[in-house]
């Protein structure tokens, strides 16, 4: 899975000394995964165990590497029946926030991405656009002709969630877990927050919470915009965006979105989403700004 945008959070240390410290690094829908766990290592090589599994398994549903994932073969037919739960639960969250940030978040961005990618005609990548045209339910996924999906601003965060889930599952209650996002089984961990061209500007704390973070110029299409696209045409706002969430996969979503919200659109948002959502906004001058 190609990101769309490059995680600028670092974790810079844990706030309180704890024994029996496990960590392993992989790659995993298209980032760097990272675990780490405190425990008793019998119970850490378990849960690891477990928890590489459930990543695994993730993967095969939103991976656009793979020719074989429910996500490509949606995007190569337009229609996927019996859909696994994991897409239809992230399908939903997506049509909540697409709702929810005024069309900023749409995973129907797809086509332009790749006909800018590529060097395309943008006018017809334009035109695919409308999550109006994708229905989903437990028996099929529809997409409109010519359309794509991509999920890579939130199921990278899901996956996060989903393996801090399993981690709890097996009994651990400290661990920190990095799959492009941040989630954190209690804590508190303290992360240094960082802009690829102004360097490390702040920190945040996590405790039971996530965060995920975007930047825009991090990466650059071949005609000199920003990787990450507005669906309504407009362009990034901001240089960096941070989102501390209760879910990672809200975080990563968000993140996204709200690089395309100027500050007081961006409060609106998050407001309207409820409590436990706090955001800051790196502007194009080095300023950290809360929204």
């Amino acid at each position: 899975m190609k990101r769309r945008r490059f995680l600028r959070i670092t974790a810079a240390m844990t706030l309180a000394p704890l024994a029996a410290r496990a960590e392993e690094t992989r790659v995993a829908l298209g980032a760097e995964a990272r675990m780490t766990l405190y425990g008793p290592p019998a119970l850490t090589a378990r849960a690891r165990t477990r928890a590489w599994a459930e990543l695994a398994r993730i993967e095969r549903v939103f991976s656009l590497y793979d020719p074989a994932s429910a996500l490509s073969r949606l995007n190569a037919t337009g229609r996927l029946d019996a859909p696994p739960p994991e897409l239809l639960e992230v399908l939903a969250l997506s049509a909540c926030l697409r709702e929810a940030t005024g069309g900023r978040f749409d995973p129907t961005v797809q086509p332009l991405w790749l006909a800018l990618a590529g060097g395309d005609d943008e006018r017809a990548a334009q035109a695919l656009i409308g999550w109006e045209r994708v229905a989903f339910d437990p028996a099929a996924v529809t997409l409109g002709p010519g359309q794509a999906l991509t999920l890579n601003g939130i199921a990278q965060g899901y996956a996060t969630d989903r393996v801090t889930q399993v981690l709890a599952e097996e009994g651990l209650t400290h661990a920190l877990v990095e799959i492009g996002e941040f989630r954190a089984l209690s804590g508190p961990f303290r992360l240094g927050v960082e802009d690829p061209d102004f360097g490390r500007l702040g920190q945040i704390t996590l405790d039971g919470t996530a965060a995920a973070t975007s930047s825009p110029g991090a990466m650059r299409l071949p005609d000199g915009s920003a990787h990450i696209l507005d669906p309504r045409g407009g362009v990034p706002l901001w240089s960096t965006v941070t989102v501390r969430a209760p879910s990672a996969a809200l975080a990563d979503a968000l993140s996204t979105a709200l690089c395309l919200a100027d500050a007081a659109t961006a409060r609106q948002i998050l407001a309207a989403l409820g409590p436990g959502l706090h955001a800051a906004a790196i502007t194009r001058d080095g300023d950290l700004l809360t929204l």
